[in-house]
């Protein structure tokens, strides 16, 4: 079973997925099962849970924990869940095993979220390579909460984020060379 689904689910909750919402274009917003983001938030939830058990030890290790983390996040904003570490596991592990795709949700969002999650990542491993441990506990924190709220109940706060970053945000565009 692929994490991709491209047909349009009608339970889908995120305003920039809806139809009058979505700017005119040939080509329909990437979807995927619903189940594939909340495997990767559970594991993304206990990794984070282990950096901050971690770093009252060592913030060192900590950091690189972080760091490792801030990286799959990286990938994940960059690549989707298609591309996604945590991702191609689910897809390769756990969604055999499931039942057809009953629910989706837009790509973009998700991305959009994982960016989120790599800037908080990124200043956490800073704030516990620089020996600012207040900084990573607080950056870790907010990060395993939004995590914990998007494994344990589908909600993705950074999804929740995306339209009014969508409209903050210049849009990016591909320069075409005349």
């Amino acid at each position: 079973m692929s994490l991709h689904h491209t047909e349009p689910s009608h339970s889908d909750s995120h305003p920039a997925s809806h139809p009058a919402s979505r700017p005119a274009s040939t080509s329909p917003v990437p979807r995927v099962d619903v189940r594939g983001p909340r495997t990767v938030a559970w594991v993304t939830t206990a990794v984070l849970a282990v950096v901050l058990l971690l770093a009252g030890a060592s913030a060192v290790a900590a950091a690189v924990l972080l760091g490792i983390q801030a990286v799959v996040f990286a990938v994940g904003a960059i690549r989707g869940p298609a591309g996604h570490p945590y991702g191609v596991v689910h897809r390769a592990l756990v969604a055999p095993r499931l039942g057809p795709v009953s629910e989706t949700e837009p790509v973009p969002p998700l991305k959009f979220a994982q960016a989120v999650g790599f800037v908080f990542a990124l200043v956490g491993t800073v704030g516990f390579a620089v020996a600012v441990p207040a900084l990573g506990y607080v950056a870790t924190g907010f990060a395993l909460i939004a995590a914990i709220l998007n494994a344990a109940f589908g909600l993705c706060l950074g999804c929740k984020l995306y339209p009014l970053a969508s409209r903050i945000l210049p849009a990016r565009t591909t320069a075409v060379p005349s």
